[in-house]
């Protein structure tokens, strides 16, 4: 039996919420161009995240890990842009700034760790 892997259950999630939204977005006309950048750096999250499970070293792991930590700090300023610039309301995106919210400090726990453990 496989063993559970959060993170990777948790960005694949918010890959899914984020491809949701943005097509929500396109469908009612609310936004094109920064709801296609929130696309891209939230769907690449998860992306990284996978991709870091089969790394050729831990440096490459924790290159992937980093990556994917800026990508979801980069979601969640498309996230906020697009909120604070009246395109759609906060509540309509609270689920994926509550998603994003708790990934962050997930993947800042993973890179600290794996850099600890790389200079073991």
């Amino acid at each position: 039996m496989k063993k559970e892997n959060v993170i990777m259950e948790k960005t694949y999630k918010y890959a899914v919420d984020i491809a949701k939204s943005y097509w929500w977005m396109v469908k009612t006309k609310k936004e094109y161009v920064a709801s296609k950048q929130l696309f891209r750096s939230g769907t690449s999250v998860g992306a990284n995240v996978e991709e870091a499970q089969e790394a050729q070293s831990m440096a490459d792991f924790i290159s992937k890990m980093s990556i994917a930590l800026k990508e979801a700090c980069e979601s969640r300023f498309w996230l906020r842009l697009i909120c604070d610039s009246d395109i759609v309301t906060r509540d309509q995106l609270k689920h994926l700034f509550d998603q994003v919210n708790e990934i962050i400090p997930i993947l800042k726990s993973i890179i600290i760790s794996s850099k600890k453990n790389k200079n073991k």
